[in-house]
């Protein structure tokens, strides 16, 4: 048995779980998801609990067994908590800033990039500590959202410069020694 996916999930009190088919949706004070399920596995709602079963011990069950509870369990997260991503600038001159929905970054470019986040995705940015911090619902778009912004100027191994997660360790290279 798959050890994330026998434990069952469970749903805060301000969380509604709905199983209409194969489609689970989850309402809460944030906002609501929804999610297809694979035909395979098997969704039972008992109380504030779900759980997740598997028809047999294939790798492929098993594997879905882990993933469907996992995704469930990030759907009434992100409904009752959010999720967030803190990404940090780091270099002379690098800087950001939000007009509207919009962030535009300014990387060391000849031109400034301008990231519009999806919909259900809110950013917002520090100036003081150069931070720029993406919130939502929906654990994905939100870990998407980030690395999409963070691929735009990755940090580069030799002085640290660009954009990184705020826990991220950049490992730093020896430059060239004068001789």
């Amino acid at each position: 048995m798959s050890r994330i996916g026998k434990r069952p999930v469970h749903v805060p009190d301000k969380v509604k779980v709905d199983l209409a088919g194969s489609v689970i949706k989850v309402t809460g004070p944030k906002g609501a998801l929804e999610h297809t399920i694979h035909p395979d596995m098997t969704v039972t709602i008992k109380g504030s609990e779900v759980a997740v079963t598997r028809p047999s011990d294939l790798k492929k069950h098993r594997a879905l067994h882990g993933l469907t509870r996992a995704l469930i369990q990030n759907m009434t997260v992100g409904v009752s908590k959010g999720f967030n991503r803190q990404l940090q600038i780091v270099g002379v001159g690098f800087r950001a800033e939000v007009r509207g929905k919009a962030l535009i970054l300014y990387l060391g470019f000849s031109h400034p990039t301008v990231v519009v986040p999806p919909a259900g995705v809110n950013v917002s940015v520090d100036a003081k500590e150069n931070k720029i911090t993406v919130e939502g619902i929906d654990k994905e778009l939100v870990g998407q959202t980030a690395a999409k912004i963070r691929s735009l100027r990755p940090p580069e191994p030799y002085k640290g410069k660009g954009v990184r997660y705020v826990d991220e360790q950049v490992r730093q290279k020896a430059g060239k020694t004068a001789g």
